[in-house]
């Protein structure tokens, strides 16, 4: 069952995320400032400044899988390409 990226999901139900329960645990009254009065953090800036490192980090993290399925890519057409080599050697 999808939510709708709030943690509401059809039928009322609210999905609770490991972060709302760590801020629970940290400060009860300011989970509830947050979660239930709607009020904004104080901490925008901080916030913003940590959302954009976790971006960075993620194209990063991105990167280095689409480079080590390049490596393994290639190393596959070297073995190829010596299987290739060796049989032609040996036959040809």
């Amino acid at each position: 069952m999808s939510d709708d990226g709030y943690g509401c999901r059809p039928g009322g139900s609210r999905i609770i995320r490991a972060s709302e329960i760590g801020q629970y645990a940290y400060c009860a009254h300011a989970w509830w400032l947050g979660n239930v009065e709607g009020l904004p953090s104080g901490h925008q800036r901080e916030m913003a400044a940590g959302e954009a490192i976790h971006l960075h980090h993620g194209r990063g993290v991105r990167t280095s899988l689409g480079l080590a399925r390049l490596a393994y890519a290639v190393l596959v057409l070297a073995v190829l390409v010596g299987v290739v080599w060796l049989v032609s050697a040996l036959f040809g």
